[in-house]
This record gives C-alpha cells, structure tokens and sequence, in this order.
C-alpha cells in the first residue's frame, strides 16, 4: 500500500483557521468543551453515570494519560481533565459499528477517510474476519474467529515467527496473561507502545539508578522548591499534571520549563475545578521558559552541570556515598564547549546561568520529561544527563525531590511490570518458570522496530495487537504498511475501528473487546482490573455501563480464548479458569512480579497501594556497583544538510496518541484542520514562503525512498530559527524505520531533518 490516500486518508482541510496561540490553559472553555463533546457521544444521563465515576475509587480509570491520582480523600468529585472527558465520550459513545457497517463499506472505501471520522462512526459491535482476496469484512463466531488464529499459530515453523503487540491501555491482568500465553507460545516477541515513546526512559533508568521509573511521588511534586518540565506540554498531553503543578507554586515552587514551543500549559493554568480558575486570571506556572533548538537537551543540562561543578554546588555527602562515576563526569563537564552548547541550544549563556542558579539554590528539585527528551538519537544520554543533576544535587530518595518521567498512556507502565518486553530479566521468567511449570523462551524478542523489519523480512507472518492504531503508532507508514501487508494474519483486538483494521495482512480479524467503561461480567462473577499509574501506584477499575455489544468479550478472555485455541488441553496453564476469576491471575502475579505480595487485598483498598522503589525507599540502587551512576556523554551536533529543517512530530489538543478526537488544536490557535506545518517567521522569509502557502514535507534520509507528505499549510510560529513542527500521525511517514535511538531503538520522531517542497496543488 504506497498511496497517500489509504495510509493517511483524503482529509478536507478548507475551513483550517490559523488565530494567534492562546496564553492561558483550561478553565471555563475547558468545562464548556468537555461537557459538549460529552453530550454529543453519550447524552446527558451516560455523561453523568460516567464522568462522576472517572477516577474515583470506586469507579474506572481514565483510558488516556497516567498521570497519578490524589489521594481518595483529596480527589474531587469531578476528578477528570477535558481530554479525560473526550475519551470517556469516545469509549461511551451510543453510535456503533456493526456489520451491516461493514456490509456497506468495503475496506476501499474506508480507505478514504479521515481517522477522524473513522474513530467518530463508533463501537465495534461484533468479531469480523477479512478472508483473504475479500474487500469486505464478515462477521464471524467467536469459536471460528478464535480457531483462526489457533490455526496459523500453530502452522508456523517457529513461535518467533509470530509478533504480539500491545497497547499501553490493556489492564495489569491482560497484559499478563498475554504475556504468559505468549511465553507459553515460546517466543519473547512483545513489542509495545513503550518501544516508542518511553524506552529511552527506561534503559537510562536501569542503567543509571536501577530501576526503570520514576521516583517521585504526588506529594514529592507539590513540596519541590524547583520543578524542571523538559520536553513535555502538559495542557494538552497530561492536564490534571496542571493541578499538581498549581498546587507546587501555592506552596511556593519555582518552575523551568525547557520546550521549543511556547505551550500554553507551560504559562498559564485556570484550573476548572474552583472559581479562580473558571472566571479568575489563572495561575502563572513558568518562572523561566528555555526555548531550547530540537535536540539541544543534552548540551544544555550538560553546560548546567558545568557550572554546578564550577561554583561547587555539589551534594558531596550523597555523590560520595551512593555513587559512582562522578570524577569521570565532573572532569568532562568542565570541559565543555561553551561555543558548542550556544550554537546546539540557540540559548544565551545567561538563559542558560539564570537556569544553573536556580538549580543550585533549589533544596529539593524535582525533574519532569516526557517525548521531547525520549525521541532522539542520543535521547537515552540525554536522560542520563538528567540522571547527573539529580545525582550531583542529591535529588533521589528525599522529600521533594526525583526523577519523573511522565508516561502518556493509561497503563503503559503496568504493562511493563507485568512482562511485556521483548528483553525481559532472567528473574521473571524464572519466577514464571516455577509459578506455572513451563520452561519460557530466554533469547530476546523483536522491539517494534524489529519486528517491522521482521515483517518485511517475511520473518513473522503472524501480528497480534492488544488494542492501540499500530498502522499510526509506529514510524515510516508505507514501510509498516508494507510490511503489514507481507503477513498471512493480522488480529485486531479492538474497542473502535481505526487504520490498522484497513491495512492488513492477507486474513485479518477485528476481535471487540470491552471498555474501561464498561462491566465485566465471568463466569466467577463481576471482576475488576487493576492498573499502575506513573508514579507505580496500583489500584483498582471497575466499569459500570452495560457493554456497548452482548458480543463484546473483555481483554482476558480474549487472550485466554486465544491460548486455548492455540495451545490445546495439553497446556499446563488452565486458561479456562484464568479468564473465569481474575483473582487467580493477580494471585500468580503476586508469586512472580516482586512488590505485588498481598495483592487482592491491597489492591482492594480506596486508592491501591504503592510500589516499591529502592532509590525513593532507601537510596538502594540495585545496579552492577550497588550504586548510582554518573555518565560522561559528548555533546553531539545534529548534521542539517542546507536548506533542510529539523522537525519535531507532535500532537495536538483534540487528540490523544493517534485517536484523533477533533479538529481544534485552540492553545495554538489552529481550527479545522490537521494538515500545518508552524514554521519560524525567518525561516519562511529566507524560503520564500508566506503563511498559508502549501508544501510537501520531504524527509532526508539517503535510502533511496521518497518519504513525503502533501498538501501541508504553513503556519507561523513561535519556534526555533532551523526549526519546524507538525502533528502525528499524518507526519509518521517522514519518520525513517532505521532512525532511532541508540541505545533504546525508540523512533527519532523529535529530530527528523526535512525539506519543503512546493505543493502542486493550486493554492486557494
């Protein structure tokens, strides 16, 4: 599939408006927004029954950001941001998909359309199958759909040729059974959405600290005398961190906040949930803004290490005791290039010194990153770079103070606790081992981008997807098309139809699984799921709607269903029981994953529990050396051919991930459409564009393809001279598959170099 048409669909862009960026995030547009796209989905009476019950301790989890909850006797009644509300509202929603849906659309003409308006027609009511020359899905049994898959995995000529991915929403207990089915199968290959985003995060952590999360908690966010924001826009990808922050600057934090662009949610907060927020003036957040060039970080928090080391504002106690590495880093940052670091951040030395100072005046600094960090090539040392501050401040394991990185799906963090990774640690399989009585695989499996390349390979011919858009989730679009296309099986387990169900391999099923929203009634009785938000805390969600379909099953005993069809009765697992009583699955996770004793009843309580952390707990770093680690990294120069930019991929504020949930992007001040590319005022003048002008945006990378996008307005923006930035998904085809991080293997999507092309279509 090589045209731009069925990859990204035929978008109408005629009543985009481009207005001056808002200066302000939330407050009463936020409500008003929230509560009519609410009503349109789900009506007044399902709004209510929802919305009351998100995030409460007796109700469900929001399916979109993981941002931690407060404690229960802290949450408001109405504990949800406006993009928390649109995803309720698109999981609630009254429209369906049904096959007479599918009867009347053939896969061509599907095609055609947005993602919006695909994710708008509603929920997939019934199994579907797309045989193999068809240009129409079917309905299918639950019994056949699930004997189809058995059959080609179990036709394979090795388990390492199937590939099952999974999204960063599937529940503690789906995404362990999944991963138990899928050891028992006898491959490691479990790619998932962390392979793109928050991998970077982790290989730093474990490399530097032990343990790859964060090591902060709500409360340590409110008591920090400084809080550092690195690549990250909380307005719109995490809006209830707004609050937190809020509440750190009552109490009298100061915060930086390190971005290309100047977001709303890193200015100004008016906090829907009191009256100063709603009708007053708000409340500044940012106390210094770097506007720091793409891919600059690294030579940034390297040029403020410098100067900590210069005037001696060094935790010597905490550097001597629990670390080491720290006379190779301190010797390399006092020989940084000043030059080097200026030209790589386009920062002055003063933006750059105000930021040391606060820093080193700060007791207690807590430091934030999200995709802007994780998605370039020295990503993984530009986290450790992090890591050093925090380390030479002894900012880990006191009040106030830690590492924090802010995850932006639902349970992505849980599903790496519970196993999913491709490169899981010798430990869990042996607990696996001894818990279940199957020797599982130990070589490494494929990441996302390996198992793309796999696929084209014609090295896995089976793809199995846990939820999630992979088709729009992943990098270079026509080459995961293509190597979608290369498999004799792709499974879609699925609450809303999306691309990934049009591009597919020669079978294809849609397989309807339940929402967060929803009840889930077995054959033991009601269940519940349990979820581990970014700040490991583990609690309880519990769905309440009557399902949107009789035919929908839950996550559970889909995969369970799965492993019975594929593995037989000659299984030493009882699948059956498994997707009964979610009880017996939390009971084998409190045998195999370590923090998790007494599950059932802790899980139980108003608000769950909290995972260990040794370097939070007890400053105990379980690294080669029982220590921290101080890392030396040289600062890199990203080479940008002339005439080239470098462009950053990012979301905008009706959107969460690749679920697009409409067209207005009002922060930025971009209605009606999707299509822009914010270019500098300087660049369009030394280009010879003018704003409204359309491109195509061309990727340079020497490989021999044409990686383009057509038909993109330019927008001026307040970014970075060299600059640029445009939304994904509609710009993942720029993304080059062999572009990523070393170290992580994550997608560059933060720094891919770029040129502008005149359209040649006729400008309105």
């Amino acid at each position: 599939m090589g045209n731009d048409e069925g990859l990204l669909g035929s978008a109408d862009e005629s009543s985009l408006t481009v207005d001056h960026p808002h200066d302000h995030a939330a407050g009463l547009t936020a409500v008003k927004v929230a509560m009519q796209r609410a009503w349109k989905e789900m009506g007044p009476v399902r709004t209510a029954r929802t919305l009351l019950r998100l995030n409460q301790t007796d109700g469900f989890d929001c399916m979109s950001c993981a941002w931690p909850d407060p404690d229960p006797e802290h949450r408001h009644r109405a504990e949800f941001c406006e993009n928390g509300a649109k995803a309720v509202a698109e999981e609630a929603t009254k429209a369906r998909v049904t096959p007479a849906f599918f009867a009347e659309h053939s896969i061509s003409d599907l095609l055609g359309q947005t993602d919006h308006w695909l994710g708008k027609q509603g929920r997939l009511t019934h199994p579907m199958v797309k045989w193999p020359g068809a240009d129409h899905y079917e309905p299918i049994s639950w019994d056949r759909a699930l004997q189809v898959v058995g059959d080609h995995l179990r036709d394979l000529a090795s388990p390492d040729d199937a590939v099952f991915y999974t999204s960063g929403r599937a529940s503690n207990e789906a995404a362990f059974v999944y991963q138990l089915f899928v050891r028992a199968f006898g491959t490691n290959n479990l790619p998932d959405c962390s392979n793109m985003c928050h991998e970077s995060s982790g290989v730093a952590l474990i490399d530097t600290i032990g343990i790859g999360k964060g090591s902060v908690s709500l409360e340590d966010l409110y008591r920090a005398d400084l809080i550092v924001l690195a690549g990250q826009n909380p307005g719109t990808n995490h809006p209830r961190m707004l609050s937190a922050l809020e509440t750190a600057k009552k109490r009298g934090a100061r915060i930086i906040s390190i971005n290309p662009l100047r977001e709303a949610g890193l200015v100004n907060f008016h906090n829907p949930q009191n009256a100063r927020g709603v009708l007053g003036r708000g409340t500044d957040l940012t106390d210094l803004h770097l506007q720091v060039r793409l891919n600059g970080d690294l030579a940034l928090f390297q040029a403020i290490g410098a100067l900590l080391v210069e005037w001696d504002a060094l935790d010597h106690d905490f550097v001597a005791g629990y670390t080491v590495g720290f006379a190779e880093w301190r010797d390399h940052v006092t020989k940084v290039d000043w030059d080097q670091v200026l030209a790589v951040t386009g920062l002055s030395r003063e933006e750059i010194t105000q930021a040391a100072r606060m820093v080193a005046d700060s007791d207690a600094t807590v430091y934030c990153w999200a995709m802007g960090l994780t998605q370039h090539r020295n990503a993984v040392a530009t986290i450790k770079e992090v890591v050093n501050l925090a380390l030479a401040r002894g900012d880990i394991g006191k009040p106030g103070a830690g590492l924090c990185p802010v995850r932006g799906h639902s349970n992505v963090q849980g599903d790496r606790t519970m196993g999913i990774w491709e490169k899981p640690p010798a430990e869990f399989l042996d607990a696996v081992a001894a818990e279940y009585g199957f020797e599982p695989p130990r070589h490494d499996g494929y990441d996302t981008v390996e198992c793309i390349h796999a696929m084209l390979a014609g090295k896995a011919s089976v793809f199995v997807a846990l939820g999630g858009n992979f088709l729009h989730a992943a990098p270079d679009t026509a080459l995961t098309a293509e190597a979608l296309e290369r498999t004799a099986l792709t499974v879609q387990i699925s609450t809303k139809l999306n691309r990934s169900h049009l591009i597919t391999g020669r079978t294809a099923l849609i397989l309807p699984t339940l929402g967060r929203t929803e009840r889930d009634d077995q054959a033991a009785g009601p269940q519940f799921i349990s979820v581990e938000d970014s700040m490991s805390v583990v609690h309880a969600s519990r769905g309440r709607l009557d399902p949107a379909s009789e035919h929908l099953r839950s996550e559970v005993a889909i995969v369970t269903g799965i492993a019975q069809a594929t593995l037989g009765t000659e299984s030493v697992v009882d699948w059956a029981a498994l997707g009964a009583d979610y009880r017996l699955i939390r009971a084998g996770i409190e045998r195999v994953v370590p923090g998790f004793e007494d599950y059932e009843e802790r899980v139980s309580r108003r608000g769950g529990f909290v995972l260990p952390h040794p370097p939070r707990d007890s400053r105990t770093f379980t690294t080669d050396s029982g220590k921290a680690h101080f890392t030396a990294s040289p600062i890199e120069t990203l080479e940008v051919p002339p005439g080239c930019l470098v462009l950053q991929t990012l979301r905008g504020h009706d959107q969460f991930n690749t679920t697009i949930y409409g067209l207005s992007d009002r922060y930025r001040g971009i209605e009606g459409g999707r299509l822009v590319v914010m270019l500098n005022r300087r660049d369009l003048r030394a280009m010879g564009l003018r704003a409204g002008d359309l491109v195509d945006i061309v990727a340079c990378w020497d490989d021999g393809r044409d990686r383009r996008v057509r038909d993109f307005r330019v927008v001026e923006y307040d970014t970075p001279v060299g600059t640029a930035a445009a939304y994904y998904p509609e710009t993942n085809p720029l993304v080059p598959l062999d572009s990523a991080a070393e170290g992580s293997n994550t997608p560059t999507s933060k720094s891919v170099v770029v040129r502008l092309e005149p359209s040649a279509t006729i400008r309105p």
